[in-house]
């Protein structure tokens, strides 16, 4: 027994050993053929260069990858702290389709990862794909828009929302390479790359030194376009143009709130439409409003290398049917929601009073991007389907959720008159949200959990749309559709729209706890709900469920069945060809 338990401990020390050594890209990585990556290891001691044996296929890893890795003899992590010896070789391309098995020795370290490297084919499918992401889609939000918008009958639906009849799908799996959940920065980033990464990261490969631009590049979608194509490239969104789900079509850093960076990248790149909030980031430090810590002017930079520049919705019209490079920037920071900025007139309205919406910044990019006779890539973000779930304000969750499906409704009728545009639909994450029923005023008594109604009690909702623009009318009608959260911090259930602006359900107390907002607890008929995430969090979190993706033209016939977000890039790529093998 004692040599069996010896034989076991020995066996796992070393495994363990085996699993301290880290190779990039990580086990399992599909790569397309071609696009230029970084390569590292990272090991869990310090060694000697000469100690160092890395093979690929069982050759010399300098044979097949084409180059020597540089060695560094000792990586520190915070406070000084040792890590061990690394390599790393920057830029590396491997043309030839396959499985590539890389073998690592150090000592009593070794460790093995296999790559798949894969080509597409030969001839573009569609010479045009618009791929629209609504932040923080769920279920449950394209459910309430479609209830909200179009209304409901006798348990059918009177309407279908645009998203409805996109006829291929798949269910994608979100997950990032060190945890189970996930962010926008990581599940887009997977997208645009064909890489999974860890949470916070843009178009790399999360290293462990504490430095966050100088980790294992991969190659983004955008770059990939540009290399091998005379393709134009939009981006559209709500959001800062800069946050997430936007960088990650262009950028490259460890941190995704290096937001200052992520503006030099997208000019680096240069989409031919920029479209969005941030411009707080594009202005110099001594410029009011600026979030950068030097003195460069991106927009004079955007300005000097050709693009016109809009900031409100009456210069964004008078470009639509322009030439050249266009940058729109209509907020300092995330441009203001739907229901504040067409309805209620609340948020930052007052301060930037002419926004245009994502349906007009949608139609202005096809219609600019549309002028290349070779085609185009454009991405559109429903950016604050996320940013208004996250808070738990559902109602204009909802309302985004309906402005995102009316710019699909243009993105279809491009499709209608050209055909060779592939369509794609999905969201980067999912949000805890369900519908439970309805509220309905007209119960009687004073509690509003009282005026809950599930099951038959539920009955519909009384929302109306007299005017046809598929919103309603009203938000705060007398019987309306009751969504919650399975997660979030302490905060006071009001069961009623949040009419003077954007619910904030927790603020930090003296000992930095986020606890209920007391600004609603006098809110007749609130209740207190105790939260279930730790109290460092002031908002709902994401969720693990996979996320739904639809979409039609050529190419979708790809999506099927469970996926991965990396595999969608896959798919990407092979749709544009941009793996094809080179003849240069």
């Amino acid at each position: 027994m004692r040599t069996l338990l010896a034989a076991f401990a020995a066996t796992t020390m070393l495994a363990g050993a085996a699993q301290a050594t880290t190779v990039y890209p990580l086990d399992r990585a599909t790569i397309l053929a071609g696009s230029p990556f970084d390569f590292k290891v990272e090991l869990n001691k310090q060694v000697k260069p000469a100690d160092v044996k890395i093979t690929v296929n069982g050759q010399d890893y300098k044979t097949v990858l084409g180059g020597e890795a540089q060695f560094v003899e000792l990586e520190k992590g915070k406070e000084d702290k040792a890590l061990g010896s690394a390599l790393l070789l920057r830029g590396l391309k491997i043309s030839a389709p396959g499985a590539y098995k890389v073998e690592v020795a150090a000592g009593d370290e070794t460790t093995s990862v296999t790559w798949n490297v894969y080509e597409t084919a030969a001839q573009p499918k569609a010479k045009n794909i618009i791929f629209l992401l609504g932040d923080g889609l769920s279920v449950a939000h394209r459910t309430a828009a479609r209830i909200m918008s179009k209304g409901m009958t006798e348990g059918k639906a009177n309407g279908r929302l645009n998203m409805d009849d996109l006829d291929r799908m798949a269910f994608i799996g979100t997950s990032s390479t060190n945890a189970v959940s996930t962010d926008s920065a990581n599940t887009m980033s997977a997208y645009m790359t064909g890489h999974k990464t860890a949470v916070n990261a843009l178009g790399v490969y999360a290293d462990r030194t504490p430095a966050s631009l100088d980790d294992p590049r991969v190659e983004t979608f955008a770059e990939a376009v540009r290399r091998t194509t005379k393709k134009s490239i939009g981006i559209v969104a709500t959001a800062e143009v800069e946050d997430a789900t936007p960088a990650a079509v262009v950028s490259h850093t460890r941190n995704r709130n290096d937001k200052a960076d992520v503006v030099g990248m997208l000019l680096d790149v240069k989409p031919e439409v920029l479209l969005g909030g941030g411009s707080a980031y594009f202005l110099g430090k001594e410029v009011a409003g600026s979030k950068r810590k030097d003195n460069q002017d991106y927009i004079k930079l955007f300005q000097d290398a050709g693009y016109k520049l809009a900031t409100d919705k009456n210069e964004l019209a008078a470009n639509a049917s322009g030439e050249g490079n266009l940058l729109g920037l209509f907020h300092t920071g995330n441009m203001d929601v739907t229901l504040d900025r067409e309805f209620l007139k609340k948020g930052t309205v007052d301060k930037f009073p002419n926004q245009p919406g994502l349906v007009a910044m949608t139609k202005v990019a096809l219609d600019r991007l549309s002028k290349n006779p070779d085609g185009f890539f454009l991405m559109v973000e429903g950016s604050s389907i996320d940013k208004m779930s996250h808070p738990l304000d559902w109602d204009r969750a909802v309302f985004e959720t309906i402005e995102f499906d009316q710019a699909i409704g243009v993105a279809r009728e491009f499709q209608k008159a050209h055909p060779d545009t592939l369509i794609v639909v999905t969201g980067d994450h999912t949000h805890g949200v369900s519908i439970i029923g309805t509220v309905d005023d007209d119960k009687p008594g004073t509690e509003m959990r009282e005026k809950v109604g599930t099951y038959a009690e539920a009955g519909f909702p009384n929302y109306k749309d007299e005017n046809g623009d598929g919103y309603p009318d009203k938000i705060d009608v007398s019987r309306r559709l009751f969504l919650s959260a399975n997660n979030g911090p302490d905060h006071y259930e009001t069961f009623r729209p949040k009419l003077d602006g954007p619910f904030v359900p927790a603020v930090q107390n003296e000992k930095k706890e986020y606890v209920a907002n007391e600004q609603y607890k006098d809110v007749p008929g609130a209740v207190f709900v105790q939260g279930n995430i730790p109290k460092t969090g002031d908002s709902g979190v994401h969720a693990v469920d996979d996320v739904v993706l639809q979409s039609a033209g050529p190419g979708s016939e790809e999506f099927h069945g469970y996926m991965e977000q990396s595999d969608v890039y896959r798919v990407l790529a092979d749709t544009f060809a941009l793996g094809a093998k080179q003849t240069n």
